[in-house]
């Protein structure tokens, strides 16, 4: 990926995704990570159906990708990745701050959490966001609970 290689930024509702793209978006999670950070994780965890989901597109290329989900009291951004060939670019970023502007048109107010890999604590620190646990196991891979008070 080059810095002016275009890359779509797409919402989608579950509902409304095609057989066809759900399984490219479950493809691209697992090998994310199940495969390549070799985590079995349960990834088919109920959540997506009420979730919103962004994909990140370079011509017909998934590259990268995140589900928000509202809660009672606070709006969760998981699932965060980029496939490994878009890495290093800022899509990482791009995403997220899709993100936030939803959370904060859609649930003004609410803070915003996310589940990190410790490694990429700082990203999300640079988003604003803060640590409220500690660092704690998540099927073999080091997380830590972080929320952003105001997206």
């Amino acid at each position: 990926m080059t810095k002016d290689e275009p890359v779509a930024l797409i919402w989608h509702r579950f509902a409304d995704m095609p057989a066809p793209l759900l399984y490219e978006v479950l493809r691209f999670r697992q090998a994310v990570f199940v495969v390549e950070q070799k985590s079995a994780y349960e990834d088919l965890d109920g959540c997506d159906p009420a979730a919103a989901h962004l994909l990140a597109r370079s011509e017909e290329t998934l590259a990268g990708y995140l589900r928000l989900i509202a809660e009672a009291d606070r709006v969760r951004i998981g699932r965060v990745c980029v496939a490994p060939e878009f890495r290093g670019h800022g899509l990482a970023r791009r995403l997220m701050h899709a993100a936030l502007a939803v959370a904060r048109r859609d649930h003004p107010g609410r803070p915003v959490a996310v589940s990190a890999q410790t490694y990429l604590a700082s990203f999300y620190a640079g988003l604003g966001f803060a640590a409220v646990s500690g660092e704690y196991d998540d099927a073999g891979v080091p997380h830590i609970d972080m929320v952003r008070p105001r997206p």
